[in-house]
């Protein structure tokens, strides 16, 4: 199967879902996530990741901050807020439905 390299408006969910499971993680350790968690189906570019995030702390859902790691390297994490919980509630919801919906015209056509 071909990696998929646009995740068709769920990057938001998956990133709050990662978030919310991982604690504070930086973009490459969500980047990380979703593609082992998805046997490498899915992959996320840094074109579409950081733009989804700034919007995502724009929108008051993740808060950021820059840390210094191990390695004495200065790294931004990122973190869900209890907005961001709220809003993955909400978007886990229509995602099921709308992936319910899905199958059913699947199982039927």
């Amino acid at each position: 199967m071909r990696r998929q390299d646009s995740l068709q408006g769920s990057l938001p969910l998956l990133i709050l879902k990662i978030l919310a499971r991982r604690g504070p993680l930086h973009g490459y350790g969500i980047t990380a996530h979703i593609e082992r968690l998805s046997n490498d189906v899915l992959r996320v570019e840094e074109g579409s990741l950081y733009p989804a995030l700034y919007r995502m702390e724009e929108d008051g859902w993740i808060k950021a901050q820059w840390i210094t790691t191990e390695n004495n390297r200065r790294a931004r994490v990122y973190e869900v807020t209890a907005a961001g919980r709220k809003e993955l509630e909400s978007a886990q919801g229509r995602w099921r439905t709308v992936t319910a919906a899905v199958d059913q015209v699947l199982a039927h056509a």
